[in-house]
């Protein structure tokens, strides 16, 4: 980030924010540049959050029309029909959170998100995508990894009652306070290619189910040639014997991922609202930190189940030592959610 001053107008529209981590860090705030793709429900939730914390800029990208699905979940819709069928979800959802701060500049990039070169994430700090495909999760975490800058990178899905996040910050500095004094830390994060590549059989087995059976959908509808979300109920036959021959090869116990588990996530295709506002908080307090530097990141999982209202971080990565074995660390930490 580059040394510029805060302007009156921001210091006095952002003095509450100043006061609790400090004029550099809405300075970096201030000057941070954030792309979004894919306007799901916990990802407008996320861009009200950033815009209100006075971000630079908020680039969005999602060229969908609107639907009944996105409806149920988007509180950026314009509640007038004439309104929303005459534009893209982007310019509609553009439109109204340049209400919300207009000192932010908001702005629509249009076009598929997979087709954008590396070049094109030089100009951001963080990239958030959601309602995307598996290959096009790797393709763009790959591109912020070869970017000339360390450029965040964020995946975010929300099914039902339950929501995933993954971050990746790849060779991270931050700071933190530890007692009287600030301690300089720094983590090495695995892409989401690396980190969903390590074997099931390697993993503890206490850890969250929702990572398993999200590894099956997202395989399911990989080939089935289905986007996000284009899953019922009638589907669950062939998802389980999927799920079926996928822990035979990883040598995993298919109660890892629970038959009701795995149908609530099929037939959930519309977003619960509590489960957005609740996981897109989380990823705007994500964003803010890594922008900014303070605080402990979530390393690298984040999930979250309303049926019993935690959330668990999940640190999944590959690690080989002498005898070229994987070796998993495993986070846990809950929030309790009432």
């Amino acid at each position: 980030m580059n040394g510029e001053e805060l302007t009156e107008q921001e210091t006095a529209l952002y003095d509450r924010q100043i006061r609790v981590w400090g004029v550099d860090a809405q300075r970096r705030l201030s000057k941070s540049h954030i792309l979004v793709s894919g306007l799901t429900g916990t990802v407008v939730e996320f861009c009200k959050n950033i815009v209100l914390a006075g971000v630079g800029s908020l680039t969005l990208n999602d060229d969908r029309p609107v639907t009944t699905e996105l409806l149920s979940a988007n509180f950026l819709i314009p509640p007038d029909e004439s309104v929303y069928r005459e534009k893209p979800l982007a310019e509609l959802c553009c439109d109204s959170l340049k209400d919300f701060n207009p000192m932010v500049r908001v702005s629509v990039q249009k076009g598929d998100l997979s087709s954008f070169d590396v070049h094109f994430f030089d100009k951001f700090d963080a990239v958030v995508v959601s309602s995307c495909s598996l290959n096009t999760k790797k393709s763009v975490n790959e591109k912020c990894r070869k970017s000339s800058k360390r450029v965040a990178f964020y995946s975010v899905d929300c099914r039902d009652s339950c929501g995933e996040l993954f971050v990746d910050l790849q060779d991270y500095t931050y700071s933190k306070k530890k007692i009287d004094e600030m301690t300089e830390c720094r983590l090495q994060f695995p892409s989401f290619e690396e980190a969903i590549a390590v074997p099931w059989r390697s993993l503890p087995g206490r850890l969250s189910k929702l990572y398993f059976a999200m590894r099956v959908i997202e395989r399911f509808e990989e080939l089935e040639g289905r986007k996000p979300g284009q899953t019922s109920a009638a589907d669950l036959p062939n998802v389980l014997n999927l799920r079926k021959e996928l822990c035979e090869a990883h040598s995993l116990s298919e109660s890892q991922m629970p038959d009701a588990l795995i149908e609530r996530l099929l037939a959930g295709t519309r977003e619960f609202p509590p489960v957005c506002a609740i996981v897109g908080g989380i990823l705007g307090q994500e964003v803010i930190k890594a922008i900014c530097g303070k605080g402990d990141p979530i390393k690298n999982f984040f999930f979250f189940d309303a049926m019993d209202g935690k959330g668990i971080i999940e640190d999944i990565a590959k690690r080989n030592n002498e005898a070229e074995q994987f070796q998993i660390g495993c986070l846990e930490g809950c929030l309790e959610v009432d």
